[in-house]
């Protein structure tokens, strides 16, 4: 069945879509293993389709302050991915791989960001690349941007490019744990309307 938009995903669909969520955020737990050397363990993820402003709300409301690092996905799917990077996980990473942490995004030197886009990029990434050998489709993300701002802010760039098709967003969240510390990991996908059903039709029956 073609999907017109993000409210018409029945159930078999949705379940498609969390094994895509527990998959890369897996994949994502496990390339911050790598590179911050320690074991980073994920929970369970928690795959939805909500609306924009439910999906604000959900990463603390609009006027809270987050940091994104946002790539723009071309290739046989359109659409935009965005990692979230609240204080709490730019913590862990400073801390394992600059020795230092700080108490607001102000504070973020050029070489600490540069570190944050760094890892943001590598965790999209291991999210995208078994996605698209799961359903055999070439995914190209473009060069990763890295922003402050109010969360209502960061999340007008996926509203402003897909709003007019759907007023929904592919939400997938779930906690990494290192070293006891358990900090939020917030990823949302928002493919175009072609391109969710294309990447359906594709995990469904990859060498159809």
């Amino acid at each position: 069945m073609e999907i017109k938009n993000y409210s018409d995903l029945g159930t078999l669909e949705l379940d498609i879509l969390r094994e895509v969520g527990s998959i890369g955020t897996s994949n994502a737990a496990n390339a911050l293993s790598q590179l911050l050397n320690q074991e980073v363990r994920i929970t369970l993820p928690e795959v939805r389709i909500m609306g924009y402003n439910d999906a604000i709300e959900w990463i603390g409301g609009p006027e809270a302050i987050t940091a994104g690092v946002l790539v723009q996905l071309g290739g046989e799917i359109n659409g935009i991915l965005l990692s979230v990077q609240q204080l709490d996980f730019i913590n862990l990473i400073l801390s394992n791989m600059l020795d230092t942490q700080v108490e607001s995004y102000e504070q973020l030197t050029s070489l600490e960001c540069s570190a944050l886009i760094e890892v943001g990029n590598i965790m999209i990434s291991s999210f995208i690349n078994p996605l698209s050998t799961l359903a055999n489709i070439s995914i190209r993300p473009t060069v990763p941007a890295f922003t402050v701002d109010m969360q209502g802010a960061i999340l007008t760039v996926p509203m402003a490019a897909f709003g007019g098709q759907s007023d929904y967003i592919m939400t997938i969240g779930g906690n990494f744990i290192c070293n006891h510390v358990e900090v939020p990991c917030h990823l949302l996908l928002s493919p175009d309307i072609l391109s969710l059903n294309i990447l359906l039709g594709k995990i469904s029956n990859p060498y159809g």
